[in-house]
């Protein structure tokens, strides 16, 4: 299991919004929007790297309101 955090900035007024619509997506463990540099953060998993970015490319930046997004991989050391 792959688990990463996503940041993601919106369109003004949209954080709230997006927030919600992604935490409904499969795989999506938690979305919450935020204050700072980034308006949404989203803890989400799985089952490998490959099968994330999918999930990443072909769902989460398709949400409309979305204008970039970063993807950080969870890592054991």
């Amino acid at each position: 299991m792959v688990q990463a955090y996503i940041l993601i900035q919106t369109e003004v007024g949209k954080a709230s919004t997006v927030a919600e619509v992604i935490s409904k997506i499969n795989g999506v463990i938690r979305a919450e929007d935020v204050t700072g540099p980034y308006d949404v953060i989203v803890r989400a998993q799985a089952d490998t790297v490959d099968a994330l970015g999918r999930m990443v490319v072909a769902k989460v930046q398709q949400v409309e309101g979305i204008t970039r997004t970063l993807t950080c991989p969870v890592v054991h050391l």
